[in-house]
């Protein structure tokens, strides 16, 4: 549209010049060497215009075949790089469908015609990874680490290569150069963190989540979590033989998740040393609220030494009023009230829990119940062991197919952060896929659990163990699954553990 009424304008100006240098007719003359030539006005500015375009035929026919080799070496070079981004792409699509043939073809022809870019170098390394040598990726992530444009790239592809050949030494290399490069990197600080959590450097590892933070690489609310989960583990380290630096950091792991357990059972247990007794009860209360916790219950019991059975059992009734009668509140009323003596009130705590399917440790402690009060050779005692072996799970610290007896604050399989998770375990283990599993020839029986032993009965003086028990349903032999059984209960036989064949499986 705008281009039409400039060539109009254009047009009407041309005529108007035309029709006013008619009106106005005059002579042109030029006297060169002797000669004088006289012409009118429109043909001197008729004259002027042709030799004009023919001046400018003549300049373009010159520039042409002076620039023809040039011309000929940038359209060489133009396909050459169509060519090459032809076969990037190509190489590229190869790759994703796990084509290894195609992909290291078009790597070829790509290097040939672009040269080592970083884009080439990068195909040409995922070509050799997918077609299986190592090697060959491993050369062309050095290169691309030798390139400051592509150093963090190669850096993370030399990092994978040294995890898949198990050299965890020289992928920490690797993913502390990354993050001291480019401290933004996601995958180099989650390495470093991974590296750091391995090593148990609890102080270096919470200066990498703050930073991390910082960054805006992960979410605050996740961020005060892990913190959290690594002022635990430190004062984990630090409470048997630095108890003052143990509560400061319990502390503070508290402050920033009130409901972590673990971190709640020692600030708990080492303000009660203090007699801080207010602030012990107020920090346990809180996580128990959250999570009623075997763990919990205990040092809030013992919260004071000098306390009777009787004022325990009083503490665990406050306890389940807190947590609106959780069936883990009823284990622990009547855990303090066998140790009271009180027999009625502990089977009337009990009661809602044993009248469907009873756990295991609930069974347990029917069975202490009826030992303490009838003898350890009862029937009642027996017959409530005999159905603890064949009873649901118990709730336990679950990470990664791991059930522990204690918190840890990485997982032993993945080295993952803050995986344990307090949860019953499932009670199916993993098979075969039911379409790539053959068909028995008789039905198989279902698998089952390995149940523990009884643990012996233990004194409220009893120490805890000092290092935590894994079991990982896979290789070992299976430990306990429950927590410790309460304190004061008499012993009973204990039903041997019951498999399913010599190597437990790996849960689901």
């Amino acid at each position: 549209m705008w281009r039409a009424l400039v060539f109009l304008a254009l047009l009407a100006v041309a005529a108007y010049g035309a029709v006013w240098i008619a009106d106005h007719p005059g002579t042109v003359t030029v006297v060169w060497n002797g000669y004088e030539v006289g012409m009118s006005l429109a043909i001197a500015l008729t004259g002027v215009l042709v030799a004009a375009i023919v001046i400018g035929l003549i300049w373009a026919i010159v520039t042409g075949v002076i620039g023809l080799p040039a011309s000929i070496s940038r359209s060489t070079r133009e396909r050459r790089r169509n060519k090459g981004l032809a076969s990037l792409s190509r190489g590229m699509i190869a790759v994703g469908s796990g084509d290894p043939l195609a992909a290291r073809r078009h790597a070829g022809d790509a290097e040939r015609l672009l040269g080592s870019q970083p884009l080439t170098l990068l195909l040409k390394a995922q070509a050799a990874q997918i077609s299986g040598d190592r090697d060959a990726a491993e050369q062309a992530f050095k290169r691309m680490a030798d390139d400051p444009e592509t150093r963090v790239l190669g850096l993370r592809g030399l990092f994978v290569e040294a995890r898949r050949r198990e050299d965890e030494g020289a992928a920490r290399a690797y993913a502390a150069e990354a993050a001291r490069l480019a401290p933004s990197v996601t995958w180099a600080n989650e390495a470093v963190l991974e590296a750091q959590c391995a090593d148990g450097e609890w102080s270096a590892a919470t200066e990498t989540v703050e930073r991390r933070a910082a960054l805006g690489l992960m979410d605050k609310h996740a961020a005060r979590r892990q913190r959290a989960v690594l002022l635990t583990a430190a004062a984990q380290r630090h409470e048997a033989g630095e108890p003052d630096t143990a509560i400061e950091q319990a502390l503070k792991a508290v402050k920033l998740a009130p409901d972590l357990v673990p971190a709640a059972v020692i600030a708990g247990r080492l303000l009660a040393r203090r007699n801080d007794l207010r602030k012990a009860a107020k920090i346990v209360e809180a996580a128990w609220k959250a999570t009623p916790h075997p763990e919990l219950g205990k040092v809030y019991l013992n919260l004071r030494t000098g306390d009777s059975a009787r004022d325990r059992l009083a503490r665990a009734e406050t306890l389940a009023k807190l947590s609106s009668w959780d069936p883990e509140s009823r284990l622990v009323i009547a855990q303090a009230a066998t140790e009271a003596k009180d027999f009625a009130r502990a089977r009337e705590a009990l009661a809602p829990l044993t009248d469907d399917r009873p756990t295991a440790r609930v069974c347990r402690m029917m069975a202490r119940i009826e030992a303490a009060e009838h003898g350890a050779e009862s029937g009642r005692s027996r017959e409530w062991l005999a159905r603890a072996a064949h009873a649901p799970r118990d709730p336990a610290w679950v990470a990664d197919g791991v059930i522990s007896e204690r918190w840890a604050p990485v997982s032993p399989v993945t080295g993952r952060l803050d995986a344990f998770v307090w949860k019953t375990p499932p009670e199916i283990l993993a098979g075969p896929d039911e379409d790539d599993a053959p068909a028995p020839a008789e039905p198989a029986a279902p698998a089952e659990i390995p149940v523990a032993p009884v643990p012996p009965p233990v004194t409220s003086d009893s120490p805890a163990p000092s290092t935590p028990g894994f079991l990982q349903t896979g290789a070992g032999t299976p430990s306990a699954l429950s927590t410790p059984a309460p304190v004061n209960a008499p012993a009973g036989p204990s039903p041997a553990p019951q498999t399913t064949a010599d190597r437990p499986r790996r849960i689901a």
